[in-house]
C-alpha cells in the first residue's frame, strides 16, 4: 500500500524511531508499504519514520531494481567527510550543500532478525546516513552549516531552489537611471540659484540649459520606467513590490522635475 510521505512543514509523527523487537506480519507488511511508497514516488530510499512509523526501519532501493531492507540500523564506524548536494522527499523540490562522511560501516537485522554488517561509500554511503539521520527524528537540516542553513531558510520561504536564485536583489542596473535624474535635478537647482546672481543676459541662456536638462530628464524617467519594468520580470519572486516601487520612483522624479522647471520659469 502506498503511504503519504511526512512533508515540511508538518512534523513527523514520533521524536525518534523504536528499535523493533518483534518480527511480525505488521513488520513485514510496512516494508512493503515503504517499498510500494518508493515506487510510486521513484525514491532512492525510505525511512519508516518518513511515513508516520515508530519502527526503526530503513529501506534502500538498489540499482538493480531491488530492496535493501535494514531493521534497527546502526552506524558503528566512519571515515573521510564530503559535501555533496542533497534532497529528500521531506523538502520536496529543495535541495542543500550537506558534508556528511565519506566512508561508513552500518550493522542492521533482516525480516528473521538475523544480524549483519555493510560497509558503504559514496551515494550509497550518503543515502543510508540520511535515512539513518530520520529514524532519530533527524534531517538533513540539522547537519548544515551556519551559511548554508541561512540559505536554506531562504529557500523554505520561497519554497524552492529557484526562487532562491531569483530573490531581488540589493541593486538594480535601473538605479543608474534614477542616479543620472538626481544629478541631472541637482544640476538645475544650481542653474536656478546662479539665475539669481547674473545679469538678465546670462540668466536667459541658463534658462536655454534648464530646458535641455528638463527634456533630458524627462526622457530618462521614460526610460527608467520601461527598463525598469524589463529588469523586474528576471526577478518574478518580487515582482509585485517591485511594480510598486518603479511607479512611485518614476512619479515622484516627475513631480519634482516639474516643480523646478515652475520654479525656474517664474524666476528665470
Amino acid at each position: 500500500m502506498i503511504r503519504e510521505i511526512i512533508t515540511y512543514p508538518t512534523p513527523p509523527s514520533v521524536q525518534y524511531a523504536t528499535d523493533v523487537r518483534t518480527f511480525n506480519e505488521e513488520l513485514f507488511s510496512l516494508i512493503e508499504d515503504m517499498k510500494d511508497t518508493i515506487e510510486a514516488n521513484s525514491l532512492d530510499g525510505l525511512a519508516a519514520f518518513q511515513i508516520g512509523s515508530y519502527y526503526n526501519v530503513v529501506v534502500i532501493k538498489k540499482e538493480d531494481g531491488t530492496f535493501l531492507e535494514l531493521i534497527n540500523p546502526r552506524l558503528i564506524s566512519n571515515s573521510g567527510r564530503v559535501t555533496t548536494v542533497e534532497k529528500t522527499a521531506y523538502f520536496p523540490g529543495l535541495s542543500a550543500n550537506v558534508t556528511r562522511y565519506e566512508k561508513i560501516s552500518v550493522i542492521y537485522q533482516d525480516k528473521e532478525a538475523k544480524q549483519h554488517s555493510l560497509r558503504a561509500e559514496g551515494d550509497l554511503s550518503i543515502l543510508l546516513q540520511r535515512k539513518i539521520d530520520y529514524t532519530f527524528g533527524s534531517s538533513f537540516f540539522n547537519k548544515l552549516n551556519k551559511q548554508e542553513k541561512k540559505l536554506f531558510e531562504k529557500k523554505l520561504d520561497f519554497g524552492s531552489d529557484i526562487a532562491i536564485s531569483e530573490a531581488c536583489p540589493t541593486k538594480f542596473n535601473r538605479d543608474y537611471i534614477v542616479k543620472a535624474v538626481n544629478i541631472a535635478m541637482i544640476v538645475m537647482l544650481v542653474l536656478l540659484m546662479a539665475s539669481l546672481f547674473v545679469s538678465k543676459e546670462t540668466s536667459e541662456q541658463l534658462w536655454s540649459y534648464q530646458k535641455y536638462l528638463f527634456f533630458a530628464t524627462i526622457v530618462l524617467n521614460i526610460i527608467y520606467f520601461f527598463y525598469a519594468q524589463y529588469e523586474g520580470k528576471k526577478f518574478t519572486s518580487c515582482t509585485s513590490c517591485q511594480i510598486g516601487n518603479i511607479i512611485g520612483t518614476a512619479l515622484i522624479s516627475l513631480i519634482k522635475i516639474f516643480a523646478i522647471m515652475l520654479i525656474s520659469y517664474l524666476i528665470m
